[in-house]
């Protein structure tokens, strides 16, 4: 058995985003999603490229991980070796040893939610839990109620809305309307729409982007914000209706999304538009 650890490069993301949507499962856990990724493109492909790692198992794409800041990296493992001990090994030898480019050797978390092998191998040699994240998922087998608010598909013609709601709902974004033209060209969002929900008067008060990950699978809500000056009116839960209601359409099975546990807020939003909560999880923090 070869298995390998390889950066992406621009030329390889494509292949790589496939192999994580086809990862993506019902009842399986809310694992690094090809909307992940495709929120990342709109940094630019240079960039994406050199935060993506892959592990390759005679040559198929078997685990992906995104670098993130911190010495975060967020896995997406394939069921393929959910259980596969030998795989699980080489994975926690690279994260353990700080492999060069894959995480600091003096800190490192890892978002490890699926992989059943490796998150019992990370738990038994004394890798600790760190934040507890919710994950929520809402099935769309059923209709999606109206969410009472008007919503619009994200084009040219309202970008800036979409950009300027972005800003407003998280204080450190950096979000431009040149990235989300990046984002928009990019393989993930042939299967991803942006939408803005405005209030009465007509004022862009919300936004969420949803990503498909094909027809059957789970799709996600990445990011979901309501701007700061419209808090506390629902718009949020309105908006999550609206982002369960477009996957529906696009075909996905359920629609989920994780955050972290102390954001009750976020929390209470979701469910309150339907989203079952589901167990905790926690990152793996390498021990000191």
């Amino acid at each position: 058995m070869s298995i390998t650890l390889q950066p992406a490069t621009p030329a390889s993301l494509d292949e790589v985003a496939e192999a994580v949507a086809t990862w993506q499962q019902d009842g399986g856990p809310v694992q690094l999603h090809p909307g992940d990724l495709g929120w990342n493109w709109s940094l630019g492909t240079e960039r994406l490229a050199e935060a993506i790692r892959v592990w390759r198992q005679n040559g198929q794409i078997r685990a992906v991980g995104l670098v993130e800041d911190a010495g975060l990296i967020r896995m997406a493992i394939a069921p393929s070796v959910d259980r596969d001990d030998a795989f699980a090994s080489r994975l926690l030898a690279d994260l353990s040893a700080g492999a060069p480019g894959v995480l600091p050797a003096d800190k490192a978390v890892v978002e490890a939610r699926a992989g059943t092998a490796f998150r019992e191998l990370l738990a038994g040699s004394g890798w600790l839990a760190d934040e507890p994240w919710t994950p929520l998922c809402r099935d769309l087998t059923d209709e999606v109620e109206d969410c009472g608010i008007r919503v619009e598909v994200v084009d040219a013609h309202n970008v800036r809305e979409r950009v300027a709601v972005q800003r407003a709902s998280f204080p450190n974004s950096t979000f431009t309307p040149e990235r989300w033209r990046t984002m928009a060209a990019a393989s993930p969002y042939r299967r991803a729409r942006c939408l803005v929900g405005y209030d009465r008067h007509g004022e862009a008060i919300a936004t969420v982007t949803v990503w498909s990950a094909g027809q059957g699978r789970p799709g996600l809500l990445e990011p979901l914000g309501v701007h700061r000056d419209h808090r506390g009116h629902g718009y949020g839960t309105a908006t999550s209706l609206a982002a369960a209601a477009a996957l529906q359409e696009m075909g996905s099975s359920s629609a989920t999304v994780c955050t972290p546990s102390s954001n009750a807020g976020a929390v209470a939003t979701y469910t309150s538009a339907g989203f079952q909560r589901l167990p905790d999880v926690t990152d793996f923090r390498r021990p000191s």
